[in-house]
């Protein structure tokens, strides 16, 4: 194990509190993070490590949700790696073929890591995207709910 002595304090993230916010950013819409790109004070510089670039994933899935792991086919998506110009660097991996999208999950994933900016995105861009996606996924499940149909048998009685 390293010395935690040794690792800059803005390196010290909770895996899983960094896969739930890349999570709200991979299933934000371009529209949402350029909005709040567009509302960021102070919009750091930041150079590709990695280009926004266009791929494909196998994607698994196991029989019955427990069994034998098949291949389901192929999906297409989009990555890209920044650097931001205080050394953090961010990851974006999105469904589809948006570069910029791929692009501005990365530098709000390197923002989101620094210490000194971590909170207010976190209040300002990532909470609000989960509450959205929330609410679109209720309202989905009230129209859905609206066309149920309820089956039941009549018997006949001898």
């Amino acid at each position: 194990m390293p010395d935690t002595k040794l690792i800059p304090p803005y390196c010290r993230i909770d895996t899983q509190a960094r896969q739930r916010w890349m999570a709200v950013l991979a299933k934000a819409t371009p529209e949402e993070l350029e909005k709040a790109w567009g509302e960021l004070e102070n919009r750091p510089l930041y150079r590709y490590l990695r280009h926004p670039e266009v791929g494909l994933i196998m994607v698994c899935g196991r029989a019955g949700g427990t069994g034998i792991p098949f291949n389901l086919g192929e999906m297409t998506i989009t990555r890209c790696t920044v650097q931001m110009e205080t050394g953090l660097s961010g990851f974006g991996y999105v469904a589809g073929r948006s570069l910029r999208h791929a692009e501005l999950a990365a530098v709000f994933d390197a923002l989101l890591q620094d210490t000194s900016r971590h909170e207010s995105i976190l209040r300002g861009v990532i909470l609000p995207l989960q509450e959205a996606r929330e609410k679109k996924k209720v309202e989905e499940r009230q129209k859905a709910a609206t066309t149920r149909v309820e089956f039941f048998t009549l018997v006949r009685g001898e």
